[in-house]
């Protein structure tokens, strides 16, 4: 919530600063993840700080494979409060473990292309410096 003096800014502008669009910012306000956005008086969304923090950590954790229902089951444990501090652990520990578990998948995958490039780099620097034994050998079998 925005305090007296603290900076506010519109939905346009929140979109532009956390590199979330206007249609993203109104879905999670619709399904609760953005709960209590400050109206003007003419009815416009006006984001404070707080507001800017929690968009950019959910941009975040929904970056890292994070399903929205278990964004929404943070956001609702974070509402309630201290007594869920625990609880609020746990989640995204059990995140973190998923995403170190991908992250080694996509590790030994970056293994793989890295030992298919360097075979094919040698097979370019072979290439390059003269026919291989096996195109002699096929040479010499037809009499060339």
């Amino acid at each position: 919530m925005t305090m007296p003096g603290e900076p506010e800014w519109t939905i346009r502008e929140v979109a532009e600063k956390t590199a979330v669009t206007v249609h993203t910012l109104r879905y999670y306000e619709r399904i609760g993840l953005l709960a209590g956005v400050p109206r003007s008086a003419s009815g416009h969304r006006r984001y404070g700080e707080a507001e800017v923090r929690w968009v950019v950590f959910l941009r975040k954790i929904h970056q890292t494979g994070m399903p929205i229902r278990r964004m929404l089951e943070y956001a609702r444990l974070l509402r309630r409060g201290e007594s869920t501090v625990r609880e609020r652990r746990l989640l995204l520990e059990a995140h973190r473990e998923e995403v170190e578990q991908r992250l080694a998948e996509l590790q030994a995958n970056l293994d793989i292309l890295k030992c298919k490039i360097a075979m094919y780099e040698k097979m370019e620097q072979e290439a390059a410096s003269g026919p291989s034994p096996f195109e002699l050998r096929a040479k010499a079998a037809n009499g060339s």
